[in-house]
């Protein structure tokens, strides 16, 4: 190993599930890559792997980074926060001005910008770029989400264009912005996939425990549904799931499997942004709480005894109840994704990152676990109107919730009815009316505070601020 030729295109840090197969993605791409992981079974596993490959493994990050060629591209796939620094730290004593460190982890993009400083200084650039797609879209195409100096991305932008994912010939990859502007789209594209993966569990639970459906029926009614105007990457694997079998005891998996997800951060740090930026997102903020919800196992069971009310099963036809949660499920997701773009459309301004939302939605439609069919309609929105605040703003998308709504409203009605938990969709149908609503009931909120703590008030019918003392 020592005596290799410092020659390699790419330096990647972190040799797991992601870091490993965007290793050989790249490899399989024509590009040279060498490879570093702390723990060496990591190490030895990518040269057996990567046999017959341009691929290097590096036993130490001062081996890695002599085995590149000037200017050096160092990538991080490390778990996110103080791991992030560490390899960055360790990393600075043998790099050079001029360098390149591109940290394509899930990165918070507050920490992306404070290591773009810190790093700015020493004279080496730094790209934050998120990286969508799992196990299967680091081998073999991700959405890839680049964001920091322009001129720093060109280097890498022809390895990160070969190794993206492609829709009707376009590379699921484009620079997004300065500073953490690919850190931050990536935090809100979790978040989408946190709301849309929670709007798809209660479906689920509907059709279960509403309706009675076998794994059978659940798993045919979404692969139905992957055929039409939910066609979507979630929606597929979700089909797929309700037919495997549990090879340990020969059942359907899916009911061996403990009711308890947890998060590890990019949901809340969605929720947290958007009421720092004061834009709602009801349905993400309500995905993260049931995540948490579920943790608490010890507690729902003892509720469910101490407040027992049973389930209610739908009555009417199922055929019926079918079409209107299908319905249902679209306007709702359409509705998250309208949240989702309206924070990108904030912090655009806020942080100054000037994204343009169509090229957003161009490199979510493949690779990405948000993939979607509905993803053409949204671009299509941003290419008719560029500075579109939200989603349900646009002609088409709006015409497509409205033919839903009733379904929605419907099935919200039989979620109440029958007990079963059902509250992204609840959320979703309040957002919505609350956002289609001229009148808001929050003149009522500002007499109160007003009464209370002298906060003022503004008029209908005058401009400037008001303060009545109420009790004269």
């Amino acid at each position: 190993m020592k005596n290799q030729k410092a020659d390699y295109e790419v330096g990647m840090v972190g040799l797991g599930v992601m870091g490993r197969n965007l290793v050989l993605n790249m490899a399989s791409h024509g590009f040279s890559v060498a490879g570093y992981n702390r723990h060496p079974d990591k190490v030895e596993a990518l040269r057996q792997e990567a046999k017959g490959l341009n691929v290097c493994g590096a036993d130490s990050i001062e081996e890695l980074v002599g085995l590149l060629r000037k200017p050096r591209a160092v990538m991080l796939l490390v778990t996110a926060g103080p791991s992030v620094d560490s390899v960055i730290d360790d990393l600075l004593p043998h790099l050079e001005k001029g360098d390149l460190i591109i940290d394509a982890g899930n990165s918070y993009f507050k920490d992306t910008n404070r290591r773009a400083e810190k790093l700015a200084k020493t004279g080496i650039n730094f790209l934050g770029v998120g990286v969508s797609g799992g196990e299967e879209g680091a081998r073999l195409g991700p959405s890839i989400m680049p964001g920091g100096p322009q001129e720093a991305y060109e280097r890498v932008r022809p390895v990160f264009e070969a190794v993206a994912a492609h829709v009707n010939g376009e590379p699921c990859v484009e620079w997004l912005g300065h500073g953490s502007a690919g850190h931050f789209v990536k935090m809100v594209h979790n978040g989408i996939e946190y709301a849309v993966m929670q709007l798809i569990a209660e479906t689920y639970d509907l059709m279960k425990r509403g309706l009675g459906l076998t794994n059978d029926e659940v798993h045919d009614a979404f692969s139905d549904w992957n055929s039409g105007e939910l066609n979507s990457y979630l929606l597929e694997i979700t089909s797929h799931i309700f037919a495997k079998q549990d090879e340990k005891t020969g059942k359907r998996l899916i009911d061996e499997i403990l009711g308890v997800a947890r998060q590890k951060g990019t949901g809340m740090w969605t929720s947290e942004s958007a009421m720092q930026l004061q834009v709602p997102t009801p349905t993400i903020d309500l995905a993260v709480a049931m995540r948490d919800m579920s943790v608490l196992t010890s507690e729902r069971e003892e509720a469910s005894r101490l407040l027992l009310r049973p389930i209610r099963h739908f009555t009417g036809d199922r055929k019926d109840l079918l079409v209107e949660l299908r319905g249902a499920l679209y306007s709702a997701i359409i509705i998250t994704y309208a949240q989702g773009m309206a924070l990108l459309a904030a912090a655009s301004v806020k942080y100054e990152y000037h994204l343009d939302l169509e090229i957003v939605a161009r490199i979510w439609r493949g690779g990405c676990i948000i993939r979607a069919s509905l993803l053409e309609d949204i671009r299509a929105a941003f290419l008719l109107k560029h500075d579109l605040t939200n989603l349900l703003l646009d002609p088409n998308l709006s015409q497509k919730v409205m033919a839903q709504q009733e379904n929605l409203r419907k099935v919200v009605g039989q979620a109440c009815a029958s007990g079963i938990p059902a509250p992204g969709l609840m959320v979703s149908l309040a957002y919505l009316d609350g956002f289609r609503s001229a009148w808001s009931p929050a003149n009522l909120i500002q007499a109160q505070r007003d009464y209370f703590g002298a906060h003022t008030y503004e008029r209908i019918d005058v401009k400037g601020t008001f303060h009545t003392e109420w009790e004269d």
